[in-house]
């Protein structure tokens, strides 16, 4: 790792193919920084494999039988601040992080969602969106990456947002296609700004 470069830990709970982004940039130095943990709440996530195969310290936490939220995320954020990160990038996780995470990273959590800022919050938004658009009622949907403050549910301060048109031919298919080139792209351009140094002022 070099020196000087962020530390970034992903929360995971899917594929990872925006982690998977996240780690190609940061080898063709793209981003200032190096992915040092990845955890996901599933055994199975395929994420996990991704993080094995970089070499990455990769974890699964599933919650428990009837854990409480804030139980298992004072378990999460422990884990996390063993390897003492710059940012905490969520990128698809399919959670809900509770004060008893968050309050040991303040200002440092970042999440992805897909849709723009104040539209579709929560799960599934781009089949709502596509739903919505052959419904007539919409011809674009986006993808924003903001901070994570609270509990409330994708509406954090937002750093960066793209529109994403949906073609009156889009099948869901050709939809979701685009908008993860879209969250790829979007993700590690927000990243690396965070990332990069600010510059001194002259004087």
């Amino acid at each position: 790792m070099t020196e000087g470069r962020r530390r970034l830990a992903v929360l995971v709970s899917g594929t990872g193919s925006n982690l998977h982004a996240l780690l190609d940039a940061s080898h063709d130095g793209s981003l200032p920084a190096d992915v040092v943990l990845v955890v996901s709440d599933r055994h199975e996530a395929a994420a996990l494999d991704r993080a094995r195969d970089a070499g990455i310290s990769a974890v699964a936490v599933p919650p428990g039988p009837g854990e409480e939220r804030s139980r298992y995320d004072s378990t999460i954020a422990a884990i996390v601040a063993e390897h003492d990160p710059d940012l905490v990038v969520l990128a698809g996780w399919m959670r809900i992080l509770t004060m008893s995470f968050l309050r040991h990273f303040p200002g440092q959590v970042v999440n992805l969602h897909p849709a723009l800022p104040g539209e579709l919050a929560g799960t599934n938004a781009i089949e709502r969106a596509f739903d919505e658009a052959r419904a007539g009622t919409r011809t674009a949907t986006g993808v924003m990456v903001h901070l994570v403050p609270d509990e409330g549910v994708d509406d954090g301060p937002v750093l960066a947002s793209v529109e994403v048109p949906i073609h009156a031919d889009d099948t869901l298919d050709t939809l979701a296609v685009r908008m993860h080139a879209a969250e790829h792209e979007l993700l590690v351009h927000t990243i690396a700004d965070l990332c990069s140094p600010i510059p001194s002022a002259k004087g």
